[in-house]
């Protein structure tokens, strides 16, 4: 894994002029080295993508079909190199990593299938007026132009899945820009593309430094910008291109409600879980991780040494050790960071239970109460493991502590109620509701995104498509109808 990486300009394999080190943030080994593109090389790219995107928005779409059923067999079979290159460079555990290439490996299928169905194009009669006498509207949709695609270190895989195969699918060009920390894993689609029969300038793969970028965010040959990331980064791209299409997939800090009715010991041991589970997975890098629990009075104290229970027997240690739960965070300065919020939490007020530990890039699972309105583990998205519990009387109370927050990403309500249920999906003011679990699930063909500062528009395969894409209508006269 120490080889030198080239990059993928326009369907080739190249190099630049220079390179840089990928390292494991778990024992600062050397994972690889990788290219990085020269101002000429990330221009050539842009004018490929430019000049031809209308023949790709033009291909049949059983040659995109099948070029995405490639991907996502090509990916199944190299599960285990692919998900040990992903723990390597990214800290992940090696089981938490299997299950990225997976969910990899279903984003190409779906892609593969809207390919096939996506723009049947609707059919709609105009004569509901005299002046529409003998006319039919005809409305299809056709790409708005190449696709900038700008993909975060936490899923380095997946997240650059959900750029490139909805692209492809629509017959949209892209430029993916994979994280500086984690590139070699959205290098690996490369390999795979190469292999179909797609247009060469139709997709590149450009590890480009974050200072280079403001120049590609600017450019006018790329209208479209999916950005997965920090919402500072995020509305900072928004705020420099007001005319272009920006689809932002930001931060949040997901709360898991539960409530007075999931009340059993069976209830509250899976909710205690979970909640665990889904507070430490990816070392709490994912932007529907627990963050905040919000617990009804009436099961707080019966559910709270439950979740500090199950926390305490998260397994940390090495990310290649397959009972490794939680790994470490993907830079020390990441974890240093974590470890301040938490300092300053406790220095307000707040009640330490668990955790509270670093070591180099690790942080100890977390779990506080009582957190200070105010403190930044409060009000932001933490990025890390740790988790903070708030105890609250009835449902309305904690409706309004889930929209207590800047973000409405998602949130997880432990209810049996389908009345509940159904008023936290018109309350909460986020972009996904989970009933009976964490709000860490996300189905990959699902619509995915935020309402408030978590972001705009909305991913899963048909979803990115449709943001890609603009409908044009074609009307036919003189018909008879």
């Amino acid at each position: 894994m120490t080889s030198t990486h080239a990059f993928w300009l326009a369907g080739r394999q190249v190099t630049g002029e220079d390179t840089f080190d990928v390292t494991s943030p778990w024992d600062g080994r050397l994972v690889g080295k990788v290219g990085v593109p020269t101002d000429a090389q990330v221009e050539e790219a842009v004018a490929a993508a430019y000049a031809v995107r209308d023949e790709f928005a033009a291909t049949p779409a059983h040659v995109r079909a099948a070029a995405l059923d490639h991907v996502s067999k090509r990916l199944a079979e190299r599960t285990e190199e692919i998900a040990q290159l992903i723990s390597a460079e990214n800290g992940k555990p090696i089981k938490w990593a299997r299950g990225e290439v997976g969910r990899a490996v279903s984003v190409f299928r779906f892609a593969a299938e809207e390919a096939r169905r996506f723009n049947g194009g609707e059919a709609q009669r105009l004569d509901t007026d005299a002046g529409g006498q003998g006319r039919l509207a005809l409305t299809r949709r056709f790409p708005k132009g190449v696709v900038l695609g700008i993909a975060p270190f936490n899923f380095p895989l997946n997240l650059c899945a959900h750029k490139v195969a909805p692209a492809i699918a629509a017959g949209a060009p892209i430029i993916l820009k994979p994280a500086p920390a984690t590139p070699l894993s959205g290098l690996i689609l490369g390999d795979l593309l190469a292999e179909t029969d797609l247009p060469a300038g139709s997709w590149s793969i450009l590890p480009v430094p974050n200072d280079k970028m403001p120049a590609l965010v600017q450019d006018e040959r790329l209208p479209v910008i999916s950005f997965t990331g920090s919402e500072k980064v995020g509305y900072a791209i928004m705020d420099s291109v007001p005319r272009k299409h920006c689809t932002l997939e930001l931060g949040g800090n997901g709360a898991a409600v539960v409530l007075g009715d999931w009340a059993s010991d069976a209830d509250l041991d899976w909710a205690a879980t979970r909640i665990a589970t889904f507070s430490n997975y990816q070392g709490g890098q994912s932007c529907i991780s627990v963050q905040r629990v919000i617990v009804d009075a009436s099961v707080h104290d019966r559910l709270l040494p439950r979740i500090v229970a199950a926390v305490e027997a998260q397994v940390t240690g090495d990310p290649a050790d397959d009972k490794t739960d939680v790994g470490p965070l993907v830079s020390e300065d990441a974890a240093r960071r974590v470890e301040a919020w938490v300092k300053e939490a406790v220095e307000a007020g707040a009640t330490l239970l668990t955790g509270g530990d670093r070591d180099g890039a690790s942080y100890a699972p977390t779990v506080l109460t009582d957190v200070p309105a105010g403190s930044t583990l409060a009000c932001e998205e933490v990025f890390g493991p740790v988790l903070t519990v708030q105890k609250v009387d009835g449902e309305a109370e904690a409706f309004a502590a889930v929209n207590d927050s800047k973000y409405g990403l998602q949130a997880g309500v432990f209810t049996h109620d389908l009345q509940v249920a159904f008023r936290a999906h018109r309350a909460l003011e986020v972009g996904g509701v989970v009933i009976g679990d964490v709000p860490s699930y996300r189905a990959d063909q699902m619509p995915y995104g935020g309402a408030k500062q978590s972001g705009v528009g909305r991913e899963g395969v048909r979803f990115a498509m449709e943001d890609y894409t603009y409908e044009r209508v074609l009307v036919l006269t003189g018909l008879a109808l």
